[in-house]
This record gives structure tokens, C-alpha cells and sequence, in this order.
């Protein structure tokens, strides 16, 4: 499977998503330590609300536990949105469950796949690992806390792009799918179900 996808562009993303709070504002960085770490820093500068940003690749992506987050170049999808849900932040659990519910949604309506949560915060394909959530919430002085939600999905990556330690234990949507997988068109669709949710869950 050759990387012949469709480029991450925030004009095409900006554009489909238009109206939504969820994605009013989209970035893509070539490369990033941490797209939640890049959220957080646009938080302290006065970003608004549904901020989104995409890394190509991640240097130091995290996972639940600080685990490491493998990402290869241009083949996966990572990004975080920021978001001031009126939660406690004992209840910051929410915000992993309703992310992680869309990827899984979104994935079963474009692919046809059966995908699952595994409690908390990762989504499984059969027994193998294709996607992840990391939420991570700031509490405020004034008015409600900021969240941070990091997203990892697995969208092009052929079994030689995992490293030996999760090779059997990850897999990609392209592997199960069978073919490569336009990123940008997938990236829409999440981020039209994270609309579609975060306004029933929290009020939008």
C-alpha cells in the first residue's frame, strides 16, 4: 500500500466544517511534540473554543499512562480540540468517552468496520489496537475549565510502520480496509460527529 492519500489541508478541513463550533479555527503543523502540548499553549494565549490542530507527524506523542505514541509521517491521524465542557474535573472521564465514541462511530459509518472502546480510552478492531483519546483538563479561576482532547488514529500505516514491541497488537483502518485512506475526508467526518455529540452530552 503506497502513501498516495490526500494532503491534510485546513482550507478543504476549514471549509467542510463551516458553522461548526467544533473546528471554527483548524491548524496543521508539519510536526509537533505534542498536539495536546500545542492546544495548551493556544489556551494560555486566548484561543477560543474549538480550536483544532493536526500534527503530520508527532515527536513525543502521549498515551494514557505516559506511554508513547507511535506515529510514522503522514500516514495517521493526530490532533486535539480544545474545548470548555461545564464539567467538574473528577468527571473529565466524559470527555475520553465521547470522543472515543465518535471515532468509533465514524469508523463504522464510513468503513462498515466493527470497532470497539476498550475501556478507557482506546479503540480496538477486532483484538488489535487502531486508535486512541487522551483528555486532559486545566481547572479556571473564572468560568468553565479548559479540556484538551488529543486524538491518535491509525489510518494508513501498513504492518512494517509498527515497531516490533506492537506490531501484533496494532493495526491501521488501511490494513483492514485493504486500501489507502484519505486522511482529510476521515478527519471530516470525526469532527462532524464530535459536533453532532458534544452538543448532546454537553449542552452545546
Amino acid at each position: 500500500m503506497a502513501n498516495d492519500i490526500g494532503d491534510l489541508d485546513p482550507s478543504r478541513l476549514q471549509d467542510a466544517l463551516k458553522g461548526q463550533l467544533i473546528g471554527s479555527r483548524i491548524d496543521v503543523l508539519p510536526r509537533a511534540s505534542s498536539t495536546n502540548d500545542e492546544v495548551l499553549q493556544r489556551a494560555r494565549e486566548g484561543s477560543g473554543e474549538g480550536l483544532v490542530i493536526f500534527a503530520d507527524e508527532q515527536t513525543a506523542g502521549r498515551g494514557q499512562h505516559g506511554n508513547k505514541w507511535e506515529s510514522p509521517a503522514g500516514k495517521a491521524l493526530l490532533f486535539s480540540i480544545l474545548v470548555k465542557p461545564r464539567l467538574a474535573l473528577s468527571e473529565s472521564a466524559g470527555l475520553t468517552q465521547w470522543a472515543a465514541q465518535a471515532v468509533v462511530t465514524t469508523i463504522q459509518q464510513l468503513f462498515s468496520i466493527d470497532a470497539r472502546i476498550k475501556p478507557p480510552n482506546d479503540i480496538f478492531i477486532r483484538d488489535r489496537k487502531v486508535a486512541g483519546v487522551l483528555a486532559e483538563m486545566r481547572a479556571q479561576e473564572k468560568g468553565p475549565h479548559i479540556a484538551v482532547v488529543g486524538i491518535g488514529i491509525n489510518v494508513n500505516q501498513e504492518p512494517a510502520d509498527f515497531s516490533g514491541a506492537i506490531r501484533d497488537n496494532a493495526t491501521s483502518l488501511a490494513i483492514v480496509h485493504g486500501k489507502n485512506i484519505d486522511r482529510a475526508g476521515v478527519a471530516i467526518a470525526i469532527l462532524r460527529e464530535l459536533e453532532r455529540a458534544y452538543a448532546l452530552a454537553f449542552s452545546l
